[in-house]
């Protein structure tokens, strides 16, 4: 949409020049059925469609440079602050092999493509939380990272990050992208009881799937899953995974998964042993469940969005991940 108005108004530069020219040397040429324009008035009509197209790109480009910024923090690996203590969980020197930074090429023996960002300060015998985000459809990792820009925020919390390709959805691809966590772990130092999963649309189905099919569900410690295209009646088939943290994120104007995410959390509110009938509405606008077992988080975040759209509620996910509580064993 942009770059057909960039044209427009520069095919409006484009005219009022020539109509500049014409005002000046041949205002005749311009006629009305037999009415001639004034040469001021030609040059007043000029002048104004050149101010129009001068404005209209300038403000497209100010916007495209925006977009661009936006896109690059989302992007950027932030700075980690440390709180370690004696309690804090570490990695044997030297036992950890994964770099600092970005490590764009990393793949599963299955042949699935992924990428791993650590804060910029990254300290391999620290202990930190993976946040793993599953691609939506057709989007690879690179893709899926500047669709969710997570990875600023997060390795600003101190979070280490994962962006894997997209697969077609079925059971056994759940269970390969379902390695990818441990994978990571085996490079990265990363606290094994703070392994969290999020993703939009496939990417929710993934990592919701991974929580609750046998084989995987003992890897996240929490899920964050938006636009799922699971159903209430799907659920039905699965039994309930040990009590866990669920924030689930869907919109009101999905039609392509049109309630899924209410039937969704309402399963997940029962396995969790929650007060189904009484959510409470908190300040942000998502409901939390009381009473849940363990006292796990349960929320239920609705959005106004179309279904292909991220809700952007990044720091709802991670403050909801951050408060997880932290494991306190020595590797």
């Amino acid at each position: 949409m942009n770059a057909l108005l960039l044209i427009i108004f520069r095919a409006m530069i484009f005219l009022s020049v020539a109509l500049l020219a014409v005002g000046i040397y041949k205002p005749e040429w311009l006629r009305f059925g037999q009415k001639q324009r004034a040469r001021l008035t030609i040059l007043a009509v000029a002048i104004g469609i050149l101010m129009i197209g001068f404005i209209g790109e300038a403000a497209i480009q100010y916007a495209g440079r925006n977009d661009a910024e936006a896109v690059s923090r989302g992007k950027t690996l932030s700075e980690a602050v440390y709180a370690v203590d004696n309690s804090t969980l570490r990695c044997e020197p030297g036992t950890k092999p994964g770099n600092a930074g970005a490590s764009n090429d990393e793949k599963t023996s299955a042949g699935i493509h992924y990428m791993v960002k650590t804060p910029v300060n990254y300290n391999s015998s620290i202990a930190h939380p993976l946040l793993m985000v599953y691609a939506p459809g057709g989007k690879n990792r690179y893709e899926s990272e500047e669709y969710m820009y997570l990875t600023q925020e997060a390795t600003a919390a101190g979070f280490i990050m994962a962006y894997a390709d997209h697969r077609k959805m079925t059971t056994e691809t759940i269970e390969e992208l379902a390695e990818i966590p441990g994978l990571i772990e085996k490079k990265w130092c990363i606290d094994k009881k703070r392994i969290f999963l999020t993703g939009h649309s496939d990417g929710g189905t993934t990592a919701m799937g991974i929580a609750f099919i046998n084989g995987t569900k003992h890897i996240p410690a929490a899920i964050a899953p938006s636009a799922v295209g699971i159903r209430g009646e799907d659920l039905k088939e699965y039994h309930c995974p040990n009590p866990i943290p669920v924030m689930v994120m869907h919109s009101s104007h999905d039609t392509l998964f049109p309630g899924y995410g209410k039937e969704t959390i309402q399963w997940w509110a029962t396995c969790n042993d929650c007060d189904t009938a009484s959510p409470v509405k908190d300040a942000d606008g998502c409901v939390t469940y009381r009473g849940c077992k363990n006292n796990v988080t349960t929320r239920y975040c609705e959005g106004t969005g179309t279904h292909p759209e991220w809700p952007g509620k990044n720091k709802a996910i991670i403050d909801f991940l951050g408060v997880v509580k932290m494991s306190v064993e020595i590797f």
